[in-house]
């Protein structure tokens, strides 16, 4: 493979060079900044030898570029008199270039013609040490063939990115310690979780490392629940999965962990035993520790989660001072901006800035952020930027984009956490948009859902296939900002046309200060006109040119019966008693372990507790439940069945009915039975695995026969087999990342040499110590 290194920023290059070169002479060379240094880029020195190694990344430019700027290094190559001098260029050299550079440099500190190394030079080295192109991570990503898997990959998984784009990403991501600590993680536990506080570059890191596993071929899955983990895991294949967010709740509760809880643990255990399996988490870390309170899972000490975990909520100067170098280079910065930052002295403030966040700089560094600011205050707006982050969207949402846009972003806050379909988007649009324009005094056109989805496409939503979310989390934390109105809640409230959101914008109103029990109220019974929905709609639509595929679309019944019980005791509005009881009436016809089975016994114990503590409680209803529940146990179900209806049951043991536990006890024989006759679907040695020890777990509880027990086993074991046969290899992973860290000595010098590429003096970039963050301008330089 032949690079060009255009991927890579002059940083960039150098530290190649340095690491390729010293590979090359078996000797290491010590680091200093681009820019004014000296004529340094690379120093070796042992005894009285001092070797001096340069590199020139001049891939776009001209010879006569590269020759006008070799002759302006002569004095400095006089000045510092080495024993040795190497030149290391990206331009390709032919051998009357490299006599011609020579000549300039002098015969007395070159050693021979074959110090000065051109672009073919260097990628014969890459080709002779592959460990240092595996480990510069921007470089061998930027390879052709790696490229087009990586677009391939991501575009089915990520959202319609261009190669474009990949190769923006590639360029700004500044190479740090976490992308290999994230590798030796994954590689070690086969799991990684990575957390952080918002903004700090998780799901880039995400994202690398992705790319990375892309490029050796493994399967990319991007997840949005711990369902689609477990119906696509294959242990005939090498897989990466990734679940952007996973904690993705501004405030959890118990409520939102538990149907992701046991899950979670059982998928981590999941892919722990699966050779070629690895799964990469990101989640912000102030949720992660608040989840830990609430979860038995994340708190486990068999589980150990913590060993899976990398906190990349902490940047070296060095490599605030990179990223935000990057993206300065990359996004092609006018001139006068930069000399703006410079010549105010905001460089040394915006890297040392108490709030320096890497979202902040990209937002601060896009194009049209930047047209829209004139150069002698783009300094000001950027440290403003970095003191109140809300500035990042807030002007944007207030100014910048028309009602029906913001209507639209709404919508999709009302939404799942992970995103909405493009028609389930549209029908909540629908919903709102017509009574927030008519509450307002807005008009609405019936094509404004088009015209709203195509304006902040790019800008504040991504797009993937028929699949819509958030750019970044921070939308969304910020809409939970902006919709801290009751008057405005309420007036949502009227427009939701789907439980999902009209359950979404209630669990945000209950998080709102001071709510009163009439205000609860009030709020609640705006929701009976949903009462025929809550009834009358399907759980799951079928997917548009697939025959035999469905997607959840609206609350499982069990939820929807939990959901209106509460509003009922809420608001005392008998329509939803009502529609609760039409649901619990129907039974085993709307209900299913998968959906219902962990939801169900809590129900019916919250409904029996707050009979016998002589609260209302319609009789019927409880029995209707229990009814349901029974109806379950009464269907054909698996291990992991049994498991869910069962923990359940055993957290509410002292609100239950004896005679459930007995029905389970029933279940659990007839399942183990019929098991060795329900196995042939099973794809995965890890299931088959956890399956055996639920049947020892549950064959001690209920004292089951022996013998079916051991013949339950035996087909375990010989479907086991059977899978063994197409298992993955556990093969590891080829890439590495860097190796050789620089120190994190990176002093006011080290600032200036590294920004004084961008054309400026030294001087010029380290702001005088005391200066407040350009709030007094009288003595700053113009």
């Amino acid at each position: 493979m032949t690079y060009s290194f255009e991927t890579l920023s002059p940083a960039d290059f150098e530290d190649l060079v340095r690491d390729l070169v010293g590979r090359h002479l078996g000797v290491r060379f010590e680091a200093f900044g681009p820019g004014p240094d000296g004529g340094v880029d690379g120093r070796h020195a042992t005894g009285d030898e001092m070797v001096i190694l340069q590199a020139k990344h001049y891939r776009l430019s001209d010879m006569a570029a590269l020759t006008r700027a070799m002759k302006k290094e002569r004095g400095a190559i006089n000045r510092l008199d080495p024993d040795r001098y190497i030149l290391a260029t990206s331009r390709p050299l032919t051998p009357d270039n490299k006599a011609a550079l020579a000549e300039i440099i002098g015969l007395s500190s070159l050693r021979s013609i074959d110090d000065i190394f051109g672009c073919e030079d260097l990628n014969g080295l890459l080709r002779k040490y592959p460990e240092i192109e595996r480990s510069h991570v921007k470089l061998w990503l930027s390879g052709a063939g790696m490229l087009d898997r990586v677009l391939n990959a991501a575009s089915h998984n990520f959202t319609t990115i261009t190669q474009q784009e990949i190769e923006a990403k590639l360029k700004v991501y500044a190479e740090n310690p976490s992308f290999k600590s994230g590798r030796d993680i994954l590689e070690s536990q086969r799991v990684l979780i990575i957390s952080g506080p918002p903004g700090v570059g998780k799901t880039t890191l995400a994202e690398m490392l992705c790319y990375a596993y892309i490029a050796e071929e493994w399967e990319l899955i991007a997840i949005r629940n711990l369902e689609e983990g477990f119906a696509r895991i294959d242990d005939s294949k090498r897989q990466i999965f990734f679940f952007d967010d996973f904690l993705g709740r501004i405030a959890l509760d118990e409520r939102a962990l538990s149907t992701q809880d046991s899950d979670l643990a059982r998928f981590i255990s999941r892919v722990r035993r699966t050779p070629g399996a690895r799964f990469i988490l990101t989640t912000r870390a102030y949720i992660y520790e608040q989840a830990r309170l609430f979860s038995e899972a994340l708190s486990d000490t068999k589980l150990n989660v913590s060993r899976y975990v990398l906190d990349v909520g902490i940047y070296t100067r060095r490599i605030r001072a990179r990223i935000l170098y990057n993206h300065l280079v990359v996004a092609g910065i006018p001139e006068a901006h930069i000399a703006a930052l410079i010549d105010q002295k905001a460089i040394k403030k915006i890297v040392d800035h108490k709030h320096y966040n890497p979202r902040i700089i990209q937002f601060m560094t896009e194009a049209d952020r930047v047209a829209d600011t004139d150069p002698a205050g783009y300094p000001k707006a950027f440290l403003d930027t970095l003191k109140d982050p809300d500035l990042i969207w807030d002007k944007a949402f207030r100014t910048h984009i028309t009602r029906r846009s913001q209507h639209l972003l709404i919508a999709l806050f009302l939404m799942s956490e992970h995103g909405s379909e493009i028609d389930d988007l549209d029908e909540v649009f629908a919903g709102i948009h017509p009574v927030l324009c008519v509450k307002f005094g807005v008009p609405y056109d019936p094509k404004d859902f088009e015209g709203a989805l195509r304006t902040v496409e790019g800008s504040f939503i991504v797009i993937s296939g028929t699949m819509v979310r958030f750019v970044n989390p921070s939308v969304r934390d910020y809409l939970a900002r902006y919709l801290s109105d009751k008057a405005l809640l309420s007036v949502l409230a009227d427009g939701v046309p789907t439980l999902r959101s009209a359950r979404n914008l209630f669990d945000h109103f209950m998080k709102q200060p001071d709510p009163t029990n009439e205000g609860i109220s009030t709020f609640v019974s705006r929701f009976v006109r949903l009462c025929e929905r809550f009834v009358a709609v399907e759980v799951w639509k079928r997917i548009p040119g697939e025959t035999y595929r469905s997607r959840m679309y609206e609350l499982p019944n069990s939820d929807r019966m939990d959901l209106l019980v509460n509003w009922w005791r809420l608001s005392n509005a008998e329509p939803f008693i009502t529609a609760a009881q039409t649901i619990a009436d129907r039974g085993r016809a709307v209900l299913s372990a998968w959906e219902d089975g962990r939801k169900l016994p809590e129900i019916l114990a919250g409904l029996r507790a707050a009979q016998a503590l002589g609260e209302p409680t319609p009789s019927e209803l409880i029995d209707a439940v229990q009814a349901g529940v029974s109806g379950l146990l009464a269907t054909d179900l698996d291990p992991d069945d049994i498991t869910r209806i069962l923990a359940a049951a055993d957290e509410h043991e002292g609100s239950l009915p004896p005679e459930l536990f007995a029905e389970i006890e029933g279940a659990t024989h007839r399942m183990m039975e019929e098991l060795p006759d329900n196995l042939g679907h099973l794809d995965s040695e890890s299931t088959l695995e956890d399956w055996g020890k639920t049947i020892e777990t549950l064959a001690a509880r209920f004292d089951a026969d022996s013998l079916v027990v051991e013949r339950a086993h035996a087909a375990l074991n010989h479907r086991t087999l059977q899978l063994r046969e197409t298992e993955a290899d556990d093969i590891e992973a080829n890439f590495t990342g860097s190796t050789d860290i620089p120190s994190d000595k990176f002093d006011d010098a080290a600032l200036a040499s590294l920004f004084g590429s961008l054309g400026a003096s030294t001087t010029a970039i380290i702001a005088e110590e005391g200066d407040d963050e350009l709030g007094d301008r009288d003595d700053l330089p113009f």
